[in-house]
């Protein structure tokens, strides 16, 4: 049974000091050894913590590693889809629209390996039209994709704004570096080069601080204000548009800190940064501008919409259809999916249901991942 302590006893500080030396330097110790393990301890927490995080990110694609994968089985078995007389269709698409990309590239190792075939050239023999592009766009690394689609957008017979646009207003700082090392690599030329060839005026201008991947990092609150009304005055506030101070700030500060400057612009201006944009500017810059401003708010949100209108105009606009459901299945597939809930009342696999049909259509409702 414990004795219970004297009401004179005093503070824990003033009993260790007459505890003598000797018990001092046996705590002082054991408080060092605590407190090392304690930065132990908070070190692995932190850095669990961080891979928890990536992985809930990653997590946010429809499309995820299959679980039992084995590249020489696929292989194989896409072999046989494609041997003899007619083509499985439906074994290939199920079979690639369940792995990701990085086993995709593995079964293509593996497929050279056992049949010593190019299996990109065998799908292209054996399958045609938008089913055979969707395929295709698959096998490719997403970066060497992107390095793709830009390339048939600057090189082809006019320029395809649309997808220059929309890869470099949405892609991560990260993500454009390596665009533009797969460009290279790829195509045999600089990206930056390329793209002012066939561009000009602020716009280019704009494309061209995107391809750099450079934007600051979190938020400066003593330049939220500034940057408000500094876009205020270049637009709304004068006759003539000051499109510099667009690009500037648009281009180059991150997409938190812009979130805070539209919060502040509206409470200045008594409408949103769109309207201005919209009101001051026109063609390819303001085109642009948009897709930054909606990309800093909400990525998912860009794309629902940017599939809203692919498929919800006269015809269907699959070169754009395929472009984002092949890139964004791995990405943020279902926060795009909630979004086109929301913003539309509809889900996005009923819009591709009512809007493609047969293996084509197939595929792009496996890339999409369930109804909402």
């Amino acid at each position: 049974m414990g004795v219970a302590p004297s009401s004179e006893e005093k503070p824990c500080g003033a009993r260790l000091s007459r505890t003598g030396e000797g018990t001092d330097n046996t705590r002082t110790g054991a408080e060092s050894s605590l407190t090392a393990t304690m930065i132990t301890v908070t070190h692995s927490f932190l850095t669990s913590l961080s891979h928890v995080c990536s992985v809930l990110q990653a997590s946010r694609g429809s499309v995820k590693p299959f679980v039992k994968f084995n590249a020489k089985q696929d292989a194989d078995l896409l072999r046989k889809a494609m041997k003899g007389i007619g083509t499985d269709e439906d074994a290939i698409l199920m079979l690639l629209t369940s792995r990701s990309n990085d086993q995709r590239q593995e079964i293509k190792a593996a497929y050279k390996k056992a049949h010593g075939k190019d299996l990109v050239k065998d799908l292209k023999s054996e399958l045609g039209g938008k089913l055979e592009d969707l395929i295709v766009a698959l096998m490719s690394p997403p970066r060497v994709y992107d390095a793709y689609e830009i390339h048939k957008a600057i090189k082809g017979a006019g320029t395809n704004d649309k997808i220059l646009i929309e890869i470099l207003a949405s892609r991560t700082p990260e993500q454009m570096k390596e665009i533009v090392k797969a460009y290279k690599k790829e195509h045999g030329g600089k990206l930056e080069k390329d793209i002012m060839g066939d561009t000009s005026g602020h716009y280019q201008r704009m494309l061209i601080i995107l391809l750099q991947g450079e934007r600051e990092e979190g938020v400066d609150e003593s330049r939220v204000e500034k940057d408000a009304k500094e876009l205020f005055t270049a637009g709304a506030e004068k006759f003539g548009t000051d499109e510099d101070k667009f690009v500037n700030i648009l281009g180059n500060r991150s997409a938190e800190h812009l979130r805070k400057v539209f919060e502040a612009y509206k409470k200045l201006a008594g409408c949103d940064i769109e309207e201005s944009i919209e009101g001051e500017c026109t063609g390819n810059l303001e085109e642009v501008l948009l897709a930054v401003v909606k990309c800093a708010k909400s990525v998912p949100g860009y794309f629902a919409e940017s599939l809203r209108e692919s498929m919800r105009r006269a015809g269907t606009d699959d070169e754009t259809l395929i472009r984002i459901m092949v890139s964004r299945s791995e990405e943020d597939m279902l926060d795009i999916r909630a979004k086109y809930k929301k913003m539309y009342g509809e889900s996005l696999y009923r819009t591709i249901q009512d809007d493609t049909d047969g293996d084509y259509g197939k595929a792009l409702l496996y890339l999409c991942g369930g109804d909402d």
